[in-house]
């Protein structure tokens, strides 16, 4: 198989799909790896690390397209790149469809087969490709929350670590899964007082055991949300139905009545959001001011910190490359149902129910 390896084009994205030692694996499994010129370069890799191990390096990115039966990316083919998808050819990457109407309709016209990280599912259940990103998203989300309550930033001016004789800030995270509990860790750390809220029971159980003093556990509904968010100096949206859209926990009723300069960090963007009022940003216009209330967005939060990233994402999804190219995709999810969740859409075709019920269309098994 030809595996192609480009350089990502979403807005200040650093990451990239495979690293040197995957060059090496595929190679040795007998693959050709087609890598675009300076592809790694964010992560601080270069094209001499990638040929070293064996890489193609290919200097425009439309010979990639051209030529690879599978593309290994990091986020979702932008707009320009789509005319130069090809119909059968893999694209293995983070799709989040259910919060991108216009996406999902140019991949399902264009044939591609979508092998989305945020869908596979290992043995346990749980989610080894969006794992480590969301434990990075989930401890960036306190830094990048605490700089914006500054007042500069048009904040609350909150120090969230207090000072002696003066209170900590609140941060209240809703949803206590991967994001939740590392948004906790950090806020923790800081000595800020924190809730973090769930309507899993046996997760608040858990969290309340392993969690500092200074993290309180309250069960999700629609009392204790209304409660804690108006109280909050900072609200980390750390929701997510795999999948499909994140359920919309923080009406814009209840944003007007938040603190002014109170600051949310919506880190389930990707997927919709959970509060009414966030929108996509960027890194370079990270946030934005509705209803006194500075609101990050940023859809690829990881991408900022490029190195650590890219390792951490490419430890998990090197195994799940090499089986999709030593097997080709229809075999590896035949042989492991957690990948044929990943595949969410095949030639055509929806194959993933989760998004195939966000777009109110019918269901197909892989190959089908």
């Amino acid at each position: 198989m030809i595996v192609g390896v480009v350089k990502e084009t979403k807005s200040d994205e650093y990451r990239v799909g495979v690293t040197p030692v995957g060059i090496e694996l595929l190679r040795a499994a007998g693959h050709q790896v087609l890598v675009e010129t300076q592809a790694g370069l964010g992560s601080g890799l270069t094209d001499n690390d990638y040929a070293e191990n064996g890489a193609e390096i290919v200097p425009k990115p439309a010979d990639v397209w051209s030529r690879a039966d599978m593309i290994v990316k990091v986020k979702e083919p932008q707009p320009a790149e789509w005319p130069l998808l090809r119909k059968g050819q893999v694209v293995f990457t983070y799709w989040h469809f259910a919060a991108d109407k216009a996406l999902f309709e140019a991949i399902l016209a264009s044939g591609v087969v979508a092998v989305a990280y945020e869908t596979i599912h290992d043995r346990d259940g749980h989610l080894p490709l969006l794992t480590p990103m969301s434990e990075i998203a989930g401890k960036m989300s306190i830094q990048e929350g605490a700089k914006y309550l500054e007042r500069p930033m048009l904040g609350r001016g909150i120090l969230l670590g207090g000072v002696p004789g003066v209170e900590p800030g609140n941060v209240v995270i809703i949803g206590g899964g991967i994001v939740g509990t590392n948004a906790a860790k950090v806020a923790a750390g800081l000595d800020t007082r924190v809730t973090i809220m769930d309507v899993n029971i046996n997760r608040l159980r858990y969290l309340d055991d392993i969690m500092p003093a200074n993290v309180h556990t309250i069960y999700s509904d629609v009392h204790t949300i209304r409660k804690y968010v108006q109280q909050a100096d900072l609200v980390i949206g750390a929701v997510l139905i795999p999948g499909a859209r994140c359920p919309v926990l923080v009406p814009e009723s209840l944003v007007k009545q938040m603190k002014p300069g109170a600051v949310v960090v919506d880190v389930g963007i990707d997927q919709g959001g959970c509060i009414e009022t966030s929108k996509p940003t960027t890194h370079r216009e990270p946030t934005y001011v509705l209803h006194d209330v500075v609101h990050y967005g940023v859809t690829n939060m990881p991408g900022a910190v490029g190195r650590t990233s890219t390792f951490a994402l490419t430890n998990a999804t090197l195994p799940y490359v090499l089986k999709l190219a030593n097997e080709g995709y229809r075999q590896a999810a035949q042989k492991d149902p957690g990948i044929a969740e990943g595949c969410n859409i095949d030639a055509g075709r929806v194959t993933n129910k989760a998004v195939a019920d966000t777009f109110n269309l019918e269901c197909h098994p892989i190959g089908g």
